[in-house]
C-alpha cells in the first residue's frame, strides 16, 4: 500500500469517526434551544394560572444562552463558517502564502488565550462556590466558555492546512506565542504596538472577527498589566444579559419561515394584491424581502432565500436584469428596521433604552426607505405594458387563505410584547413556538426529525457565530470606556464641531464606513458606548440615535467595493461583482437619500414611541 492510500485510508477512518461526533453536536444545539423557547413558556403558563413564577426559569434560560452561543460558535468553527473580515484570497504566491500561514497561526494563539482566559475565570468562580439553581453549581455551565474556545482552537487549526506537518508547526507556534506572552512580566509598548499590528494583518489574512476584537482586548489588558480573566467576565456578563436570549428566539423563528414555503405563499400574497399594477412586481419584491429580513435579521439571507423566487417575476414584469437584481439586493434593508428586528434589540441592550420603544421608533423610517425604494424603481421602469393578469379577487382570497398563518405571526409577536402579557424574551419564545406550529405542525413542510434539527443547527450556527462576537467585543469596549475615550471623544467632537447638523452628517459617514467592514451586530456593541455620549451632548435622542446606526450600518452592506449583501447577491446569482456594483448603485442612492430623510428629520423616529408611552 503506498503512501496515498495510507494517507486516503486514515482520511476515511479519521472522517468515520467524526461524522457521529458532528451528529451529536448539531443534536445538542437543537435540544438547548428547543429548550430556551419551552422555559418562557413555561414561564407565561405558570405564571397566568398560578399568579408566580418560575424562580429558576430565568437564571437557567440565561447561562442556556452561553451554552448555545459555545455550541453554535464551535459549529461555525466546524464549518469553516465564523464571521470574517477577509477581502481577497491568496493561493499561488508563495510569500503572500508564508504570510498567510503566521496570521492563521496568531490567530489561532489568540483563541488559545481566550480559552486560558476563560478557564482562570471558571477557577475564581469555582472558589466561590455559587449555585445556580437545583443545587448545579454555576461553574459547571461556565466551563462552556473553555471547552467552547479550546474545540474553535482546534478547529481553526484544521482549517489552516490539510498536512498534518503544517498543522503541527501552526500548533507548536501558536502554542510557544502564548507561554512567551505568559512569561513576559511587564510588556513594554513595543512589544504591545508589534502585537496589535499582527494581529491586524493577521485579520487582513482571515482571521475570525472575535479573534480580531478579542484578541485587541487581551492584547490590551496584557499591556496594563490587568489579569487576562477580565475578558471573560465581561463575556459572559453579556452573553447572561437577561434580554439577549430574545436574539436567538427571533432568529430561530425566522429561519422556521424560510426555510418552509413562507416565502412562496408571502409572494404570492403580495403579486395577487399588487400585481396588477405597473409597479407591481417592484412593490412585491420590496414587501416580501422587508417582512423576511425584519424576522430574520438579515438582508443577505433575504437574498439568499427570495432571489430565485423574484428574479422571473421580476423579469416577466419588464425589468432588466441590471434593475432586477439591484431591487433584491436592496429591498431587504428596511426590513432591519422593523420590529423584530435583531439590531433593534441589540441596540437596545447596549444603549440601555427600552426594546419597544426601538421597535416602535423604526416603523416609519422602514416606511419611508421602502417607498423610496418602490419609487425611484417604478420611475426609471420603462413605460411598456407587461403581461401581467389583471386584479383577481378570487385569486387575491385564495393567497390570503394560504398566508393566513404567516400573516398573523407579527400579530402574535406584537400582541405579546405590546400588551404587557410577556417580556421580550417571553414573546420572542412565544413567536418561534408559534413558527414551529406552522411550518411543522399544520403545513407540515418541515419534518420534525430531520429537518428541524437542521434548520435549529443552522440557527444556532449563525447565532452562535454573533454572540461570540459579541461577548468579546464587550471587553474591547470596556477598555476603552475605562480609558476614558468616550470622554476625550465628547470633548475633541464638541470642540472641533459645533453644528448639531454637520455632526450627523460626519456619524453618518463614520458608520457608513464602519459598516462596510463590520458585521452589525459587533460594530453596534464596539460603536455605540463611544457615540452615545457625544448624541446626548449634542442633545440627539436616544431613540433617534438608534434608528441612525442601524439604518446607516445596513446601508454600509449595500457600499461598493466591499457591502456584505453584494457578495450575497454575486454569490446567488452567479454575476461578477462588477456587474452588482452597477446594478446596486442606484439603489445605493434611493436607500441613502432615505438615511439621510433619517438622520436629518427625527420625528420620524421619535413620534410613535411619544404616541405609545
Amino acid at each position: 500500500m503506498n503512501r496515498q492510500q495510507v494517507q486516503t485510508r486514515s482520511g476515511m477512518v479519521l472522517g468515520n469517526w467524526r461524522r457521529p461526533c458532528h451528529k451529536i453536536e448539531n443534536i445538542l444545539l437543537a435540544v438547548v434551544l428547543a429548550t430556551m423557547v419551552l422555559l418562557p413558556l413555561l414561564e407565561v403558563v405558570i405564571r397566568a394560572i398560578f399568579r408566580s413564577s418560575v424562580l429558576v426559569g430565568s437564571p437557567l434560560l440565561q447561562h442556556l444562552t452561553l451554552v448555545m452561543g459555545m455550541l453554535g460558535a464551535a459549529i461555525a468553527a466546524r464549518e469553516n463558517r465564523l464571521l470574517s473580515l477577509a477581502t481577497a484570497e491568496f493561493t499561488e504566491r508563495r510569500a503572500l502564502q508564508l504570510l498567510q500561514f503566521f496570521s492563521k497561526t496568531f490567530a489561532v494563539a489568540m483563541c488559545i488565550a481566550l480559552a486560558v482566559a476563560s478557564a482562570q475565570f471558571v477557577i475564581a468562580e469555582r472558589s466561590a462556590g455559587k449555585i445556580l439553581s437545583l443545587g448545579i453549581p454555576i461553574w459547571w455551565v461556565q466551563l462552556a466558555l473553555p471547552i467552547g474556545f479550546g474545540i474553535i482552537s482546534f478547529r481553526l487549526l484544521q482549517h489552516i492546512s490539510p498536512v498534518f506537518s503544517v498543522r503541527a508547526a501552526a500548533c507548536i507556534s501558536a502554542a510557544g506565542i502564548v507561554c512567551a506572552a505568559a512569561l513576559v512580566q511587564v510588556p513594554t509598548g513595543y512589544l504591545v504596538t508589534t502585537a496589535l499590528v499582527t494581529l491586524g494583518i493577521s485579520t487582513l489574512f482571515g482571521a475570525p472577527i472575535f479573534v480580531t476584537l478579542g484578541g485587541a482586548a487581551l492584547i490590551l489588558f496584557w499591556g496594563e498589566g490587568i489579569p487576562v480573566a477580565a475578558v471573560s467576565v465581561d463575556h459572559y456578563r453579556l452573553v447572561v444579559n437577561p434580554t439577549l436570549p430574545a436574539i436567538p428566539l427571533f432568529t430561530l423563528a425566522g429561519y422556521l419561515l424560510a426555510e418552509g414555503n413562507t416565502p412562496k405563499r408571502i409572494i404570492e400574497l403580495f403579486d395577487a394584491l399588487f400585481g396588477h399594477i405597473r409597479s407591481g412586481a417592484t412593490v412585491v419584491a420590496v414587501l416580501a424581502c422587508t417582512m423576511l429580513t425584519a424576522f430574520t435579521g438579515a438582508s443577505g439571507v433575504t437574498i439568499l432565500a427570495l432571489g430565485g423566487l423574484l428574479m422571473p417575476l421580476l423579469l416577466s414584469a419588464k425589468h432588466t436584469d441590471k434593475s432586477a437584481l439591484g431591487l433584491i439586493t436592496a429591498s431587504g434593508l428596511p426590513g432591519v428596521l422593523l420590529p423584530p428586528s435583531l439590531p433593534l434589540i441589540l441596540y437596545a441592550i447596549i444603549a440601555r433604552v427600552s426594546i419597544e420603544d426601538m421597535f416602535l421608533g423604526g416603523v416609519i423610517p422602514a416606511v419611508v426607505i421602502a417607498s423610496l425604494i418602490i419609487g425611484w424603481n417604478t420611475w426609471r421602469k420603462p413605460k411598456q405594458k407587461s403581461a401581467r393578469c389583471p386584479l383577481n379577487r378570487k385569486r387575491v382570497i385564495r393567497a390570503i387563505d394560504g398566508a393566513k398563518w404567516e400573516l398573523l405571526l407579527p400579530v402574535v409577536a406584537f400582541v405579546a410584547l405590546f400588551s404587557g402579557l410577556a417580556t421580550p424574551v417571553e414573546a420572542a419564545a412565544l413567536t418561534a413556538f408559534y413558527a414551529f406550529f406552522v411550518e411543522v405542525i399544520w403545513h407540515r413542510e418541515l419534518k420534525l426529525t430531520t429537518d428541524l434539527p437542521r434548520v435549529m443547527t443552522e440557527c444556532g450556527l449563525l447565532v452562535g457565530g454573533i454572540i461570540l462576537i459579541l461577548g468579546v467585543a464587550l471587553s474591547f469596549t470596556n477598555y476603552l470606556v475605562d480609558a476614558q475615550l468616550p470622554n476625550y471623544l465628547v470633548a475633541w467632537v464638541t470642540q472641533t464641531i459645533e453644528s448639531r447638523w454637520v455632526f450627523l452628517l460626519a456619524l453618518s459617514l463614520f458608520l457608513l464606513f464602519v459598516g462596510c467592514l463590520m458585521d452589525i451586530f459587533s460594530a453596534i456593541v464596539v460603536v455605540v458606548p463611544l457615540m452615545v455620549p457625544i448624541g446626548l451632548a449634542f442633545g440627539i435622542d436616544p431613540i433617534h440615535l438608534g434608528i441612525i446606526f442601524v439604518a446607516n450600518l445596513e446601508l454600509g452592506f449595500l457600499t461598493p467595493p466591499v457591502g456584505l449583501n453584494l457578495f450575497f447577491a454575486s454569490y446567488r446569482f452567479d454575476k461578477s461583482m462588477t456587474e452588482v456594483y452597477r446594478a446596486a448603485l442606484p439603489m445605493f442612492f434611493a436607500v441613502g437619500i432615505g438615511v439621510l430623510l433619517v438622520t436629518y428629520l427625527p420625528w420620524l423616529s421619535t413620534t410613535l414611541p411619544a404616541l405609545m408611552r
